[in-house]
């Protein structure tokens, strides 16, 4: 097969249409890529190749090529990950090109615009500026199939096919680029995308770290350069107003629910790894500013109290004379090397020799440099050189990112039952009594509460009173922000909150204010409707009420989407995140607070995922006024931040998307509360919910699950530290989210995005006949809410595929068990399939989302081979009688479909 048919002459630079960017650019950069990917194949495994190039009915390989075919088909789908993000990019820069950056989607300049088009004046805009703040959070949930190597690869490609949009090449120059991403390729099938060996916890830390390095570092500056601009255009110069809007957290290192892998020294090892790579980065900008800005003070006039400001940060920095020495007369250059020294001495620990001993000061030098420049009339420069690093250090300080702890309420509640047993004090009451609860408050109301030796604990307790000490220190040393908030899993009762408050005073806390952020994460559906009491009790709590307010007017609160769904399903999950987010700030705001959600979303739809400007825009009325987190889970990491331009425009859209909900939100028709369609999805929540729970309540179900799915062989994939059960128990109702959806992604169900929804639309519309029909038609025309729930709920129907699941269901061994399981998934989908199409008015699903049906199009046949493969060597590994035989092929195949889909969890 020779590589001049293989690949057409393609013009990478030619110009595309904004509405053909998809089919123009795109479409050619596939052919050509495809090209260049099976010359790979043809020259390391040739009998691959006519199954990447056959038909949808050309059946599957032979089984001594299963290895091979499926590693083929797993690069392939990350190469067209990669296309696409490429002509993503590149049709922004188009789109901006040719009609305005404030014709791109979710842009800075498009919110800016809006919003002075309605009328809002510069001073108000700045308020809302002024308590801008967005979160993304990098979660150590085991979601990401690839190792940090083939990551670099995937960037390697990337940049290449960047490079080959430019038109300056010759052809001999493009035919060497060309070359260079065959290697790329080739490298990346001799790499290898599998993990033979379960990640470490300093690989994962690790491996977060290479989003910031690869682009977030770089991507920053260049947010604050487009809100400048945007705001600017729209409202004049209001430089003054540009701030910090977005602060990076972390769980990697942190997360502990669960995982007993994750202790006080790991945490420890995340801090100082996350300290370097920033103080790292500096010193990386400081170096370049230092060489580049070489200003004579014989050419310029330096004002005398900018030289007197210089001076005073050379004689900080403990080595006045070196850098004098060095560059005499050259006053900036001298100035940035004594700061980039400071850097070091940071990096070293060394403050007696000058280190920073706060991210703020080292602010307040680069500022005076900053100004100092202005007096020359460098502006320029400091724009260029200084005030990109400056950017960088107001959002990653000494700490690259607030590393968050989480931990769950059931050890936090043991640990408070043991030290109580250890006290010498009457029987310890029973959590949950009214004992427990007096006993709580009393000892939180004490001054001389005694502190805890932890070596007098069990292995449990000793870890959570020395993590607790290690918070301590850090939140009173250096940077405080390195650490964030505890957040409690499973919190189900105020009870859970305080046990907390009160393990941090045993841990050296003070007694009047707790200088600890404890942070509920509601997930269940019970413990969602229940958060706006557990709140309320706990700000009638004294401490707890002056701890809270010592920090700020904002708690935050955490909304699980994992747990409700496994526990009511997605329409339920759905709406009672809308009315927990409703009373709960309804609450907090009676009790003077106010509240910043934190999401807790994963990749697919029944873990929240969802488009990011539409599910912000689907949030509530006044529900996030200016701050919000969300995290950012495994695969969708990487989808969004592994290069700079793809993050740039995902931070862009977040913040842009938090500003104008919180300018607006309480002005649009769309979210304006309506009694008629509250009740309407009251309704439909309750039915669907009922449906869904008689699914896993039917008889036969969990031994259905088990083997008409890959759930238990799951665990011998190694794509995290973390165990893929809670604790070791092996119920239904202990198994982590993530791989329940990942199970039911692997064979086609997706029911966990979809289940109850027909049936809940169909016993509606029977109820109230065509009244009910045209008022569901009338919601999913002017209720964003439920627009948002029926488009996720088409997108998973339409990635289901039941014939694909009728093959796994054939593993199930009881033909009774089978047929009625997946005669009731089968019967819903016909349901959930009737009722989208009538609310939609369309004849197929997804007719509304053509790039998701031509993207999935693409991929339909090899998944299918995929699919069949796993079902084929699912029966080969099961029938050997060892559950933990590793096969190689099975654990690529589950990474391949998980390639395809475009998540795991």
């Amino acid at each position: 097969m020779s590589g001049g048919v293989l690949r057409a002459a393609v013009d990478f630079g030619a110009t595309d249409t904004p509405d053909a960017a998809e089919g123009g650019y795109a479409t050619r950069l596939r052919a050509e890529l495809f090209g260049i990917f099976l010359e790979v194949v043809e020259a390391r495994a040739p009998d691959v190749v006519p199954f990447l190039t056959a038909s949808h009915g050309s059946g599957i390989p032979p089984k001594e090529i299963y290895s091979t075919t499926l590693q083929a088909m797993n690069i392939w789908f990350h190469l067209l990950k990669i296309v696409e993000e490429n002509a993503n990019v590149r049709h922004r820069r188009k789109t901006e090109t040719r009609e305005g950056p404030e014709r791109v989607n979710g842009s800075f300049a498009a919110a800016a615009s809006r919003l002075a088009a309605q009328g809002m004046a510069a001073d108000d805009f700045a308020a809302h500026i002024a308590q801008l703040r967005v979160g993304p959070t990098l979660t150590a949930h085991p979601t990401e199939a690839k190792r940090v190597t083939v990551l670099e690869i995937h960037r390697r490609i990337y940049r290449m096919l960047v490079s080959l949009e430019e038109q300056r090449w010759t052809p001999r120059e493009r035919a060497a680029l060309i070359e260079g991403l065959k290697s790329e390729i080739d490298l990346l099938w001799l790499t290898g995308e599998l993990r033979l060996e379960r990640p470490s916890l300093e690989d994962e830390i690790h491996w977060g770290l290479q989003f910031f390095r690869d682009s977030l570092f770089d991507a920053v500056p260049q947010l604050f350069d487009l809100f400048e601009a945007a705001v600017t255009q729209s409202y004049g110069d209001r430089a003054d107003k540009i701030r910090p809007c977005v602060s990076f957290h972390s769980w990697i290192g942190g997360d502990r629910d669960g995982n007993p892998n994750v202790t006080s020294e790991v945490t420890a090892l995340a801090l100082k790894t996350n300290r370097g790579a920033a103080l790292d980065r500096y010193l990386a900008g400081l170096g370049q500013a230092a060489q580049r800005i070489s200003i004579s003070n014989a050419i310029a006039r330096i004002p005398q109290h900018v030289t007197e400001q210089l001076h005073r940060i050379l004689v900080a920095s403990g080595d006045a004379i070196g850098p004098q020495t060095r560059n005499p007369g050259e006053e900036f250059r001298q100035v940035l090397s004594a700061i980039e020294r400071r850097i070091r001495m940071t990096r070293k620990g060394d403050m007696r020799n000058g280190g920073y001993g706060r991210p703020d000061e080292f602010v307040a030098d680069l500022r005076v440099v900053e100004s100092g420049l202005a007096a020359i009339g460098a502006q320029a420069l400091a724009r260029r050189f200084v005030r990109p690093v400056r950017w960088q250090a107001e959002v990653f300080g000494f700490r690259t990112m607030t590393l968050d702890i989480r931990q769950n309420s059931t050890v936090t509640t043991a640990v408070l039952s043991e030290i109580w047993s250890k006290s010498g004090s009457p029987a310890v009451p029973e959590y949950g009594d009214a004992g427990w609860s007096e006993r709580l408050r009393q000892e939180l109301g004490r001054v001389d509460l005694p502190a805890i030796n932890p070596l007098t604990l069990g292995p449990e307790g000793r870890e959570l009173m020395e993590l607790l000490a290690l918070i301590f220190r850090t939140r009173t040393s250096g940077d405080t922000e390195a650490i964030g908030p505890f957040i409690l899993s499973m919190t189900r009762s105020t009870d859970d909150l305080l046990g907390v408050y009160l393990l941090a005073r045993y841990a050296g806390f003070g007694a009047e204010e707790i200088d600890l952020s404890v942070v509920p994460l509601f997930e269940t559906i019970d413990d969602l409707r229940n958060a706006p009491r557990i709140l309320n009790d706990l700000l009638k709590v004294p401490v707890a009420r002056r701890s809270l307010k010592a920090r700020g007017p904002k708690i935050e609160v955490m909304l699980g989407y994992s747990d409700s769904n496994k526990d009511g399903g997605f329409v339920c999950s759905i709406w009672e995140l809308e009315k927990a987010q409703r009373k709960i700030h309804q609450t907090v705001e009676a009790e003077g607070f106010q509240v910043t959600f934190f999401h807790g979303r994963g990749g697919s739809v029944s873990r929240g995922g969802a488009p990011t400007g539409r599910a912000i825009a689907a949030q509530p009325a006044g529900s996030i006024a200016g701050a919000m987190r969300t995290t950012e889970q495994g695969e969708v990491v990487s989808a969004k931040y592994a290069n700079r331009g793809t993050a740039l425009n995902e931070l862009q859209v977040l913040a842009s998307s938090v500003l104008i909900h919180s300018a607006l939100s309480t002005k649009e028709p769309d979210l304006r509360r309506n009694p008629e369609f509250e009740d309407a999805l009251e309704a439909l929540s309750g039915m669907s919910q009922a449906h869904y729970q008689t699914l896993l309540n039917s008889p036969g179900f969990i031994s259905y699950f088990q083997q008409a799915s890959p759930v238990e062989e799951l665990a011998l994939l190694k794509i995290g530290s973390r165990p893929a059960r809670r604790f070791g128990a092996q119920g239904l109702s202990d198994l982590r989210a993530i791989p329940w959806v990942f199970a039911w992604s692997q064979n086609r169900h997706l029911l966990t995005g979809w289940y109850g929804f027909g049936s809940a639309v169909q016993a509606f519309t029977r109820f109230r006949g065509e009244d009910g029909q045209a008022l569901l038609v009338e919601m999913f025309n002017r209720s964003r809410l439920f627009r948002l729930m029926v488009d996720e709920v088409e997108k998973s129907l339409f990635q289901t595929d039941m014939e694909i699941a009728a093959k796994y269901a054939a593993l199930v061994a009881d033909p009774d068990q089978r047929d009625a399981i997946f005669g009731m998934v089968s019967q819903e989908y016909g349901k959930a399939c009737a009722a989208v199409t009538s609310l939609t008015g369309n004849v197929e699903l997804a007719d509304r989302f053509p790039a998701l049906r031509l993207r999935f199009d693409r991929i339909r046949p090899h998944l299918l081979r995929t699919h069949e493969m796993q079902v084929d060597l699912l029966r080969e590994v099961r029938g050997t009688g060892n559950p933990k035989t590793i096969s190689i092929p099975l654990l690529q195949s589950m990474n391949c479909v998980a390639a395809g889909l475009g998540w795991t969890g």
